[in-house]
């Protein structure tokens, strides 16, 4: 009987166009500075008499929000806190108490920040003359971003695909969401999809789903500031920052780096380009 060898290794190139993007909400579409989370999180604590930093709150950014509130109560300094304000460690059950006061929290934020990113409307013009599906995904559940959808939708913006991470078995940094915008759009292949995200934990979930990837350095998570404050920064210290971020993004992988939505066109012809060469991400 004949046996395969296995040493046989089957390789396939797509060689063909970019299909689709796949985009962030906070912090890469809307949300300059990807602020909503952040003060719902920390209104959310400083309600349970334990106020959170800032950098605390962001840490886990990108993640489902009820698993964002789980790895904020382990950290060591905010667990300590609750314990000495509870007189006990935070349990599931806190979790789940805290989960559901923080949704209206987060709709209430989502609606005070929902401004499309400058630059945003440019970016859809140019897939649409290409051809390019549009996909959004988010850590936010379902039930928050009805009013953040019509919002959207009112500026210009309404993604073909839409899919939350409770709409999946998993969330970020698990590629399923990103898998199910790519089924939702109908794509042929993960390699002719990018995903840009502002978070670290975006970047794992589109490298886990097979896809490229373009990291948002400066409108949203690792830098942190809403416009305004960006703005108000000198050359030197936003140079700073930039850099900062641009790494942090880098070392996590992604393909490409710019300051906001408004940069991604020249990084998509590109990977147009390497698509019809047959590079794979």
């Amino acid at each position: 009987m004949y046996q395969y060898s296995r040493d046989y290794h089957y390789t396939r190139h797509y060689v063909g166009p970019l299909q689709a993007i796949i985009m962030d909400w906070a912090g890469t579409t809307v949300d300059f500075g990807s602020m909503a989370p952040i003060r719902a999180f920390q209104n959310l604590f400083a309600a349970n008499q334990t106020p959170i930093t800032i950098a605390e709150a962001r840490a886990p950014m990108g993640t489902e929000k009820r698993e964002h509130i789980r790895q904020l109560t382990i950290m060591p300094r905010v667990r300590d806190a609750w314990k000495e304000a509870h007189g006990e460690y935070p349990t599931d059950a806190d979790i789940d108490r805290m989960y559901e006061e923080f949704v209206p929290l987060q709709i209430e934020a989502i609606a005070q920040c929902g401004q499309l990113i400058p630059g945003l409307t440019d970016t859809l013009a140019w897939c649409e003359e290409n051809n390019i599906a549009i996909g959004a995904n988010t850590g936010y559940a379902d039930r928050m971003i009805g009013g953040l959808l019509a919002n959207a939708a009112e500026q210009g913006y309404k993604p073909q695909s839409s899919v939350c991470a409770t709409d999946v078995p998993k969330g970020r940094p698990f590629p399923h969401m990103c898998l199910r915008n790519a089924i939702e759009l109908g794509v042929s292949d993960v390699k002719a999809c990018v995903k840009i995200d502002d978070t670290l934990t975006g970047i794992d979930e589109g490298l886990s789903g097979g896809m490229w990837t373009i990291g948002v350095a400066v409108s949203g998570n690792e830098v942190g500031l809403p416009l305004d404050e960006w703005n108000a920064l000198s050359e030197e210290e936003q140079e700073i920052r930039r850099q900062a971020a641009y790494k942090r993004f880098y070392q996590a992988g992604a393909h490409y780096v710019v300051d906001s939505i408004a940069d991604v066109v020249p990084c998509l012809e590109e990977i147009q380009l390497r698509l019809q060469a047959g590079e794979t991400p």
